[in-house]
């Protein structure tokens, strides 16, 4: 018969896959993900785990609560869930979408993962463990310190807030049309057709060196994407989390950035482009066309 131990460790492993779903689906970033999990296990070898009568619910629980510290700590600091972009899966336009690229897109969606960001801790974390994994709102209020109906009225102002933004999408080259023609313009100094493609209230993400900066507003847009263009010499269009985009090169071969583009209708809504050359670095990306 097996050891104790080793029983608390496979009913661990059985519940990791579940575990690590909801603190990506709560954080967004799937280290972040794996150091929560990690944690909990730690939380889980110091208890008695027979003392434990619902081991699945505990363990969300526990999950919960470390992803609800993380978000704290993130709103504290003035920090982006996620640097940019969630982690980022980057494949040549032309290549086959690798499965786990395709689950990432189909299960979670940057969309969802943008929109998720405007919500607050407690409501990012009732929406998830409610709509997503149908934890009852009496075991998020445990998390949360709340009652269920006050949990309830949490989850739900965070469900009014994720249908107000959530839009219908855009066939795949319907998007990079409005795409190119974003490009077009910035190539060809078109102001007024950059404006075209932009939404009014477009949000655009540059992850830098020394942090990520945030502008909004399609004038603004526009005019960076003029000045931006002037410094590419080579482009390939790539595949960002599902979403159109481009890695850029500069004159001497080293890369310049990496950006994605959100569509909804004929417009852009939303622009990230990385530009820092350690995360660079670490994303795996194609070679020049």
């Amino acid at each position: 018969m097996a050891d104790r131990p080793d029983l608390v460790a496979q009913a661990f492993e059985a519940q990791r896959d579940r575990l690590r779903a909801v603190a990506y689906r709560v954080l967004g970033s799937h280290a972040d993900a794996e150091d929560v999990v990690q944690e909990a296990w730690l939380r889980l070898a110091r208890q008695d785990a027979a003392a434990i009568e619902n081991l699945a619910g505990w363990l969300t629980t526990v999950v919960g609560r470390i992803s609800l510290d993380v978000l704290r700590s993130r709103q504290t600091h003035h920090e982006a869930p996620y640097d940019g972009l969630p982690e980022l899966m980057v494949t040549a336009e032309d290549e086959p979408e690798p499965a786990e690229h395709v689950a990432l897109a189909d299960s979670v969606g940057l969309a969802l993962l943008v929109v998720l960001d405007s919500l607050g801790p407690s409501e990012r974390l009732a929406f998830v463990l409610h709509d997503m994994f149908a934890v009852p709102f009496h075991e998020i209020g445990q998390i949360l310190g709340k009652s269920a109906d006050a949990t309830k009225m949490i989850a739900s102002r965070a469900r009014r807030k994720v249908q107000s933004t959530e839009r219908p999408a855009v066939a795949g080259r319907a998007r990079r049309e409005v795409v190119e023609a974003f490009r077009a313009a910035a190539f060809g100094g078109d102001f007024a057709g950059l404006l075209r493609a932009l939404d009014p209230e477009v949000k655009l993400t540059v992850d830098t060196p020394g942090g990520v900066i945030v502008r909004l507003g399609a004038t603004e847009v526009a005019a960076g994407a003029q000045l931006f263009a002037g410094a590419v010499a080579q482009q390939r269009a790539v595949l960002v989390n599902g979403l159109p985009g481009y890695v850029s090169w500069r004159e001497d071969g080293s890369i310049l950035s990496l950006i994605s583009f959100t569509v909804v209708g004929d417009r852009i809504t939303a622009i990230a482009i990385v530009t820092d050359p350690a995360k660079l670095a670490a994303t795996h990306l194609p070679d020049p066309a």
